[in-house]
């Protein structure tokens, strides 16, 4: 049940999505992913893309040999995306982060921006995502608003969202762990939050 009210949530506000970032936020989010050591020839996964927030800032980083994928589970924010960038290396699917429809170990890079605390059930993303991430491959989890932010806002919106949070330092350390991730760093205070991690599977 909690996944199809997710779904209702995110399909009813994606014809507005893009309204809620401001050029300030477009312009941090920018410097993040240059810090993110994204290479030109990469295949990015890009988990709860939304409308495709970070489509073009990776798909000019990856270059026209590499490619960028994005997967929502909300109907109407996957098609956005589509509409909105029709390049030959950007494709979007509609899909849960849970059971991701590609082959495993196919991606040399994962993102997830303003997404993670609303997969249904993160221990099986964090799976799924080791599952289809190349050997050493990174993951990164991104916000513009540290965890306590985050949780506050959630909780202001109220409804789907009310209870979505981001794991603490701790149990996010322990479920990278579970999933085969080392190398693990989590960043959180306000105005950020970056948490990322390395497949460590051979």
């Amino acid at each position: 049940m909690s996944h199809d009210i997710h779904q209702a949530f995110f399909d009813k506000l994606a014809a507005e999505w893009d309204l809620m970032f401001t050029a300030e936020d477009l312009e941090r989010l920018s410097h993040l992913v240059d810090s993110l050591d994204v290479a030109r020839g990469m295949d990015i996964l890009d988990l709860g893309c939304g409308t495709g927030v970070l489509f073009d800032m990776l798909r000019r980083k990856v270059g026209p040999d590499g490619t960028v994928t994005g997967v929502d589970f909300s109907i109407q924010m996957a098609r956005i995306a589509h509409r909105n960038f029709p390049f030959d290396n950007v494709t979007v699917v509609d899909a849960d982060v849970i059971n991701l429809p590609f082959q495993s170990s196919v991606f040399e890079m994962a993102v997830s921006f303003a997404a993670f605390p609303h997969f249904s059930n993160k221990q099986a993303a964090l799976q799924e995502i080791d599952r289809v991430l190349k050997p050493n491959a990174l993951f990164h989890i991104i916000h513009l608003q540290s965890s306590k932010e985050l949780a506050d806002m959630h909780l202001e919106i109220g409804g789907a969202v009310a209870h979505d949070e981001l794991p603490s330092e701790a149990e996010l350390r322990r479920m990278f762990a579970d999933s085969r991730f080392t190398d693990i760093s989590i960043e959180d205070h306000p105005g950020l939050y970056l948490a990322s991690a390395r497949n460590a599977k051979e």
